[in-house]
């Protein structure tokens, strides 16, 4: 099958030739081995994977002679190994020289327990999400539209979009199952749910009994685009509040979930301070839902929701590498789904999975753009084709344009 390049391979790039060590992480199975071997810039390294039993042996044996080598190193779910992070720390400090090596994972280097080098100061992280619409449809040579519209808040020579169908949120971003390697993805996603409790969270715990995690698991699939509350999600898992948190703490390190902060710039009183909560992957998150089709779903807009945050911060990784997500919430008034803040400006972004709208469905922007004067642009990125300015500052914008 045709490799298909992906958004992150430009920073990437550019981070190799300033700084001695770059960490890629992400999901297991969203592309990071293949990008590794496949992506046209980095062919020339030397590849290694701690998959490999003699490699992995090798590095425990002899950690520093394992990385003692003047040729560029690219080594595969290096968070198997942390004794060769040590040994990189030793050796970049020895001898400082950009694009050194080149890491990947499928664990959060930063949170595993345990961990003591962080790299700080030798490293720069980047994750590689579920791949993205941009990287789908083979738009990466162009800017994203996000980056085009901090900078001129316009909508001049935009072409019209098109819908999000549904079968676009049930596959969600995994490679495997966008790109057609599977016919029943269903299948493709139990297993992947198997392997991951089997495997992966055995390997970052001590977990003897499975079943209370899987059960937390599902349970945070039916929450995703919500507020984070350990102890109501407990109590529904029938867990303490604090075996919740080691076990949320667990989906977050194997980037199961993502947290996203809320924002705090203002001075509105009664402001949400709880994180919300989003599985990673829209298509992972149906399954473990149990969702088969979205048509009278209740939970269909959650999972546009959803789907619609694994691209943003794919983009945002990639290419606004100096933004940051937020979402925006006054208890019991107002809400925005998406806060993009870069450089002392915010971009909002309310997410609608229906092609029409209504007034009330501009409340939140509106309400948000009144008490934020960095607020440059506010967007209603509805399921239509076509781009309109509402008003000041306020434009309702194809999803699927947003997302370009």
């Amino acid at each position: 099958m045709t490799y298909i390049e992906r958004d992150i391979a430009d920073p990437v790039t550019t981070a190799l030739r300033e700084m001695p060590v770059v960490v890629i992480t992400g999901m297991r199975q969203t592309g990071k081995s293949t990008f590794l071997q496949n992506q046209p810039e980095l062919k020339g390294r030397r590849y290694i994977t701690f998959d490999d039993f003699a490699q992995i042996e090798a590095a425990k044996s002899d950690p520093d002679g394992f990385v003692n080598t003047d040729e560029p190193l690219t080594i595969d779910e290096a968070q198997k190994c942390p004794e060769v992070l040590i040994a990189i720390k030793k050796r970049v400090d020895k001898k400082r020289q950009p694009g050194q090596f080149l890491l990947s994972g499928s664990a959060n280097f930063a949170l595993l327990k345990g961990m003591s080098e962080s790299l700080a100061g030798r490293a720069v992280y980047f994750t590689l999400h579920p791949m993205s619409v941009r990287e789908l449809n083979k738009q990466i040579s162009k800017e994203p539209f996000l980056y085009r519209f901090f900078k001129s808040q316009s909508i001049a020579g935009i072409k019209g979009g098109r819908s999000i169908k549904a079968d676009d949120i049930l596959q969600g971003g995994m490679p495997s199952v966008r790109l057609g390697e599977v016919k029943n993805r269903g299948i493709w996603f139990k297993g992947y749910e198997q392997t991951y409790l089997e495997r992966d969270v055995r390997e970052l715990s001590r977990i003897t009994d499975i079943i209370p995690f899987r059960n937390l698991l599902h349970l945070a699939a039916l929450r995703t685009g919500q507020l984070l509350s350990p102890s109501a999600i407990g109590r529904d898992a029938k867990l303490s509040t604090a075996t919740t948190s080691r076990y949320l703490s667990l989906l977050e390190i194997s980037f199961i979930i993502n947290r996203m902060p809320p924002y705090l710039r203002n001075r509105a009183s009664r402001l949400i301070k709880s994180p919300k909560m989003y599985i990673s992957d829209s298509g992972m998150a149906c399954y473990l839902a149990g969702i088969k089709s979205l048509e009278d779903e209740p939970f269909k807009g959650a999972m546009f929701e959803t789907y619609a945050a694994q691209n943003l911060s794919a983009i945002i990784n990639a290419r606004l590498t100096d933004a940051q997500l937020y979402f925006w919430n006054i208890q019991g008034r107002h809400e925005v789904d998406f806060i993009i803040e870069s450089e002392n400006k915010c971009i909002a972004v309310e997410v609608k999975a229906a092609a029409r709208w209504t007034d009330k469905d501009l409340s939140g922007l509106r309400a948000f753009l009144s008490q934020t004067p960095q607020c440059i642009a506010a967007v209603l990125a509805y399921n239509g084709t076509e781009s309109v300015k509402l008003g000041d500052k306020i434009w309702a914008i194809p999803i699927s344009t947003v997302l370009s």
